[in-house]
């Protein structure tokens, strides 16, 4: 009897983009995989990723919410570092629903597998980017996620920054008050129409504008002040801009392919060794089970 066995890659994500807090994230190219096989007995290898190797582990938590576990290997590798603000855990989230789904063949389509993604994960941009690759604008609509994905910009690249610190997302939503005046939340309003926009036509002056934030970035400098310091001397360093990447503290620094590499060149000039500079390009595409 042959065993039955899904792989599944999922995505990192950056969400926010500087003003879409919880609405706005893009898919980058560092992936998650998650293998799964039927075994005869429950057991997990979550091999240098840093992820608890128990039935806590949430690929397995988002598993059981369409299947029971039993008698299942779970075997997890994962590029993208945890609580760096990349999407760590919706990346697990997506990867765990999609093996359950493909395994069984459950025929749930995305928006479904969104919807429970969220149940888990409690808002939708870094699922919603997981799963569906490209760029994605999220909304709740009476408690239902709807997301909305559109392709990466022609010749716009990412450059991730990584601090070795980490910093939870509790801690990063602890920092923001439970109003935002105004004047701040029409400036990102208007920042993220910029920017939507400026990645449609793949206008890097527009881009560039819209990448300014007022609501979230401002308000955890105390959490990350070299990473904050960095977003602000982007286009100094010959980048179109740069925004914390999702609860932080990494940065996510945007540029044209044409200068990628001197960008890179002079960000790790000034990081020094208190974080990883690492290529991510945007990803056009989600979560996938590839054939084995």
């Amino acid at each position: 009897m042959t065993e039955r066995r899904r792989l599944v890659q999922v995505p990192a994500s950056s969400a926010n983009l500087g003003p879409g807090y919880d609405v706005l994230a893009a898919a980058l190219s560092l992936h998650l995989e998650l293998e799964v096989t039927e075994a005869g007995e429950f057991s997990i290898d979550v091999g240098d990723s840093g992820a608890p190797p128990t039935r806590e582990n949430l690929c397995v938590r988002a598993f059981e919410m369409l299947h029971p576990a039993d008698g299942l290997r779970f075997e997890m590798r994962s590029e993208i570092p945890i609580a760096a603000g990349l999407g760590s855990s919706a990346a697990a989230i997506i990867a765990g629903l999609m093996a359950a789904e493909h395994l069984y063949e459950l025929a749930i389509d995305r928006d479904e597998l969104l919807a429970k993604a969220v149940e888990l994960e409690g808002h939708p941009d870094n699922v919603a980017a997981a799963l569906f690759g490209g760029f994605v604008t999220c909304s709740l609509e009476d408690g239902v996620p709807r997301a909305t994905r559109f392709d990466p910009p022609e010749g716009v690249e990412g450059v991730l920054v990584i601090p070795g610190e980490q910093v939870t997302t509790d801690d990063a939503r602890g920092a923001l008050p439970p109003e935002i005046p105004l004047g701040d939340v029409v400036a990102n309003i208007a920042a993220a129409t910029e920017l939507v926009l400026g990645i449609q036509r793949a206008d890097l002056t527009l881009i560039g504008r819209g990448l300014r934030d007022r609501i979230h970035q401002p308000r955890r400098a105390p959490l990350y002040p070299r990473s904050i310091e960095l977003v602000a001397e982007a286009e100094r360093l010959g980048a179109i801009g740069a925004t914390i990447s999702g609860a932080g503290p990494s940065v996510l620094v945007w540029t044209y392919w044409q200068s990628t590499g001197k960008v890179v060149d002079a960000i790790k000039h000034r990081v020094g060794d208190w974080a990883e500079v690492r290529r991510a390009p945007f990803s056009p595409l989600g979560a996938d089970v590839p054939e084995l």
